[in-house]
């Protein structure tokens, strides 16, 4: 019987919040990348991650905070929060 006793790292855990752009972002498709202030690469965003009321998209040159977390196709932002609105 399971008894819950393993959890995964990251929900353990305190997420580091860190800022980035929106390079680009499908809302048609529903998924995107942000490039980090902090490193010259591309992190998967899901809609589902972006922290907004209604309809949830994000634009091209926006600037974000969020969380990194790794799946099973590698790293992507959680916890989305829009801090412009551009």
């Amino acid at each position: 019987m399971f008894d819950g006793c393993c959890h995964n790292i990251s929900e353990q855990s305190e997420q580091i919040m860190q800022t980035g752009i929106v390079k680009r972002f499908n809302k048609i498709k529903g998924y995107g990348f942000i490039t980090p202030d902090s490193e010259d690469k591309e992190v998967f965003v899901h809609f589902s991650e972006v922290r907004a009321d209604g309809y949830k998209e994000l634009i091209e040159g926006q600037r974000v905070r969020f969380s990194l977390d790794k799946g099973e196709r590698g790293e992507y932002a959680k916890q989305v929060e829009i801090l412009d609105k551009s």
